[in-house]
């Protein structure tokens, strides 16, 4: 589903995220991640595409890429799989999920996909359930959990008698 590229021929100092500038989602949610990281530089493919020639542009808006120092390239969800590597508190299972449950993978592949597709969307339900400051997100979605529970529990109440 998602182009692969073994290695780039010019490999970033560090490992580099690469993701798209003009996305309000990816930025909330990059901000979000660079709290969280140690090691990973992230820039946009606005900024860097140039500078790796073997991977096209048009590859580069269609998804997100890790560069690792060695010149390994990471695509879509698995390059957000790839990140978490480099979190403060490393949750290296989750790539190797990606890359040896066949499963996971397909449904990694569609929701980054589907997500790609309706950003607006996204950006709206992250803001609903995390409020508007990626760096001070708030559990705005206990809220909505707790109304739809009550939802349920009025139509299940009325149902009954």
């Amino acid at each position: 589903m998602f182009t692969t590229f073994q290695k780039t021929s010019n490999p970033p100092k560090q490992p580099l995220f690469i993701w798209d500038g003009e996305c309000a989602f990816c930025r909330y949610w990059i901000l979000v991640w660079k709290s969280k990281t140690d090691g990973l530089t992230y820039k946009t493919f606005q900024e860097v595409a140039s500078e790796f020639p073997d991977i096209p542009l048009k590859e580069f808006k269609k998804a997100s890429r890790l560069i690792e120092a060695d010149g390994s390239v990471f695509s879509g969800p698995d390059s957000a799989y790839r990140t978490f590597w480099y979190f403060k508190n490393p949750k290296k299972h989750w790539h190797s999920r990606y890359e040896s449950a066949g499963t996971f993978q397909k449904l990694s592949d569609h929701t980054y996909n589907w997500i790609a597709k309706n950003r607006r969307l996204m950006m709206k339900l992250t803001w609903a359930f995390w409020g508007k400051n990626p760096l001070k997100r708030k559990p705005y979605w206990i809220f909505w959990f707790i109304c739809i529970l009550g939802i349920l529990s009025i139509l299940i109440y009325l149902s009954s008698g």
